[in-house]
């Protein structure tokens, strides 16, 4: 698809980013990473790719002077949303006051097209599901309205220096490389503690729902925003989804299935900033990209678990 191009990946030793990694490199593009590595870790890339430890609030001239990268894949952010909860303004410094940082390197140093990792945190309390990208984006926690903040940064950028972007919006993202530890996604904590034989909590009554979308999914569809073609009116937000809901019970009993884990749920209070329902449309990207999710949620899981059992032994 293209010729091959420089990239640079924010948060490339990462989770989404290191798989983002892989695929451009599998698609013989050059790539560089930008990472502070504090919760990315360097066992996720190929030891050839150039890795930049910093954070994107210090001075990227000396990154982008070297690399001239042509597309950014923008995937660095903080991600909790309890945390952002608690300390919003430290969630506003790291997402958007470093974004807005990186994008006036890309404007310096002409940077043809940013490719963003968005959220389906945008949206807020859904009024009807599955979630369009024309719903309203009323985020109902900082990190949400965050990453719709730097949407709104992008589309200046564009407007007033020709920056290209696309804005992908995920949803519940799940695969290897997740870090199990702290607030991470769920599938992963439940992988990690059940072939530990430990208890796993989960958060309410566990029938909330989410659209759980396989980490290589998500990968594919960044790759394809680096060359597709837009019309010029349409807003470039795509949601990143499988358009399924699965709740957490279902999850868990997945997982504990692959696991070989006998004990039963254990339930705790719900958490704040949470969403009780969430599904995300994927008409508009399956339009304009192509794309469509191919990695069902049984295989996605079985192939999660696998990934932590391997690491375990």
């Amino acid at each position: 698809m293209g010729e091959a191009k420089r990239c640079l990946v924010t948060g490339g030793a990462g989770f989404i980013g290191s798989h983002i990694v892989d695929r451009l490199l599998d698609e013989g593009h050059t790539v560089s990473i930008l990472d502070n590595l504090s919760s990315g870790k360097r066992e996720n890339i190929p030891a050839n790719v150039p890795l930049y430890p910093m954070d994107l609030s210090d001075d990227l001239t000396p990154l982008f002077m070297r690399e001239r990268p042509e597309i950014v894949f923008h995937q660095a952010a903080h991600v909790s949303v309890s945390v952002s909860v608690r300390e919003p303004a430290f969630d506003a410094k790291t997402n958007i006051l470093g974004s807005i940082n990186l994008l006036e390197a890309c404007r310096k140093f002409g940077v043809k097209r940013v490719v963003y990792a968005s959220s389906g945190a945008v949206y807020g309390e859904p009024q009807s599901l599955p979630l369009r990208e024309d719903h309203s984006t009323l985020g109902i926690s900082p990190y949400g309205i965050s990453k719709w903040v730097v949407e709104r940064y992008l589309y200046y950028y564009r407007h007033q220096f020709g920056i290209e972007f696309v804005a992908l919006r995920y949803a519940n993202v799940y695969g290897p490389r997740q870090d199990p530890h702290g607030e991470a996604g769920v599938v992963a904590i439940f992988s990690q503690k059940l072939l530990n034989g430990e208890e796993a909590v989960i958060f309410g009554d566990g029938e909330q729902t989410r659209d759980y979308v396989y980490v290589k999914d998500v990968a594919w569809a960044n790759w394809i925003a680096m060359d597709v073609n837009l019309p010029s009116q349409l807003d470039p937000a795509f949601n990143v989804s499988t358009q399924i809901q699965t709740t957490v019970n279902v999850i868990f009993d997945q997982i504990k299935q692959h696991t070989g884990f006998s004990r039963p749920r254990q339930y705790g209070p719900f958490r704040a900033g949470d969403v009780t329902h969430a599904c995300l449309s994927n008409e508009k990207i399956a339009v304009y990209f192509g794309w469509k999710p191919e990695i069902t949620i049984d295989e996605g899981l079985k192939e999660t678990v696998e990934f932590f059992k391997a690491r375990k032994t």
